[in-house]
């Protein structure tokens, strides 16, 4: 069992940042891949951006250059910072990890981020 909790969502007005986190924790194997996907209303679940299996990082092109994920692997957090914040990043956003020998997919509850012009 893999339990993970985001935090840092919140309200910002556009052009401001916010810094989401993921803590994971439980049967956390070495093989694993993080990362962060959202659902804004209306809109289906989107990757915002992830490590692959090889430690690369991807991201959705509307992010590129705005937001950075990072890890910690010590601590089992992954982070995403988020730039240059507008309305249209405004989500529930969910914190993903997959082990890469089961399959398994495990998610956090998610944490909101509204963006305001």
């Amino acid at each position: 069992q893999v339990q993970l909790v985001e935090s840092g969502g919140g309200l910002v007005q556009a052009g401001g940042s916010l810094r989401l986190s993921c803590a994971a924790s439980g049967s956390i194997f070495r093989a694993n891949v993080m990362g962060w996907y959202r659902q804004a209303p209306g809109k289906q679940l989107e990757l915002v951006a992830r490590f692959t299996s090889g430690g690369v990082t991807n991201y959705a092109d509307s992010v590129k250059g705005r937001f950075t994920i990072s890890r910690d692997n010590a601590k089992n957090t992954v982070h995403l910072q988020m730039n240059s914040l507008i309305p249209e990043d405004t989500a529930v956003y969910y914190c993903h990890l997959q082990n890469l020998d089961s399959y398994s997919n495990y998610w956090g509850q998610g944490t909101p981020v509204t963006v305001s012009s």
